[in-house]
């Protein structure tokens, strides 16, 4: 496996220690595959993860968001039942898997159906984080200078005040 030094990227970044990290993270990605699972893009800002779960309860499995990571797990209790199985493809083993949550990105819900874990999420930007416009006042004179500072200063405090 290829390792990558990303020193000279960050040598004039400030602030982006959060992506060393995301990076060095999705290198150690599992390589298992279990359980398969989906991402869905269903609106605008609203993503969908399904995870196939057959043999699991709703009991046996934990969905916890922590920060910008999200982890589903599932601790599977060894069965007392002895079965002799002539062929075995349904895993029932514990996992873990994570995913790596954009800014802004939470969970709003999640079911179990039909052997199916989805998971719904979506993105909400709050108003303090939206682009916003600014207007530009012109000035002829120092007098319409501090009119226009006190102009400003109401509009910033307007704006405050609305969000």
């Amino acid at each position: 496996m290829s390792t990558f030094d990303f020193t000279p990227l960050f040598r004039s970044a400030v602030g982006f220690d959060h992506i060393a990290n995301m990076l060095e993270n999705a290198s150690r990605v599992d390589n298992s595959g279990y359980p398969p699972y989906n991402i869905e893009l269903i609106g605008e800002d609203n993503y969908r993860i399904t995870l196939a779960v057959a043999g699991f309860s709703e009991d046996e499995l934990e969905i916890e968001a922590h920060e910008s990571t999200l982890k589903v797990s599932c601790n599977k209790e060894a069965s007392d039942e002895q079965r002799h199985y002539l062929h075995r493809g349904i895993a029932t083993r514990s996992f873990e898997r994570k995913f790596q949550l954009a800014e802004y990105v939470h969970v709003v819900g999640a079911k179990l159906e039909h052997g199916l874990l989805h998971i719904d999420l979506v993105r909400e930007v709050p108003e303090a984080a939206k682009p916003r416009k600014i207007d530009i006042m012109a000035t002829a004179s120092g007098r319409d200078a501090l009119r226009s500072e006190t102009t400003a200063k109401r509009v910033i405090e307007n704006q405050a005040a609305a969000a």
